[in-house]
């Protein structure tokens, strides 16, 4: 029971930090400056949607993308591991991820009547590191308590990151700048072990698979 309870938060957390609701806060508050409170709310309810589905999608979809490409678990969980990593190294540094909203995006969305979808819900919720992270999950699923644990800790995720979200300015306004900068860097931390694990466990996997 301990390994299985292990597990399935294992992949909770996993799921949540690499989205990381809160470090999306400022750039949301940016881009609804002009909004109302109530569309606020409206559009972190669509990105979570969005976040929520195409985690979902991905998922759902990683067996058929590996067998068109013809990838291996073990490579595709050191690629997740590497690209986990990154962004775990951008979260303890407390900086936005490279990975997610460019620049040229962020103004752009200042400028949309509906950030809901872009770039709220992809990239800046579910980003490369968020998609590589579920399918690495879902392929390497060893019962179905863990799948089903999965697509629970999507929607989880999905419901976090709503909350935060149209809390946005409360939770700025509680955190401040440096709370919400130690919160990411403690993140960052928990996500660099899982990044560490994703490698060596591919690794192990594509040794065995060589010597077979």
């Amino acid at each position: 029971m301990i390994p299985l309870l292990k597990e399935l938060l294992l992949i909770f957390t996993s799921v949540l930090f690499i989205v990381d609701p809160f470090a999306a806060v400022p750039s949301f508050l940016a881009m609804t400056a002009r909004d109302t409170p109530a569309q606020r709310r409206a559009m972190a309810r669509r990105g979570a949607w969005t976040c929520a589905v195409t985690l979902t999608v991905f998922a759902l979809g990683g067996s058929l993308i590996f067998t068109l490409f013809g990838i291996t678990l073990g490579a595709f969980k050191i690629a997740g591991g590497v690209l986990i990593g990154l962004n775990a190294l951008e979260m303890v540094q407390a900086r936005r991820s490279m990975q997610r909203e460019t620049p040229v995006e962020q103004a752009e969305g200042t400028q949309k009547e509906d950030v809901g979808i872009i770039p709220l819900g992809v990239p800046m919720l579910a980003g490369p590191g968020a998609i590589s992270t579920v399918m690495v999950l879902a392929l390497g699923s060893r019962s179905a308590a863990s799948t089903a644990a999965l697509y629970v800790s999507v929607a989880l995720t999905a419901y976090v990151s709503y909350v935060v979200l149209a809390a946005a300015t409360a939770v700025e306004h509680r955190l401040g700048q440096t709370g919400m900068r130690i919160l990411t860097r403690l993140m960052g931390l928990v996500l660099c072990a899982i990044a560490v694990q994703f490698i060596v466990d591919g690794i192990k996997i594509t040794g065995l698979a060589g010597s077979a």
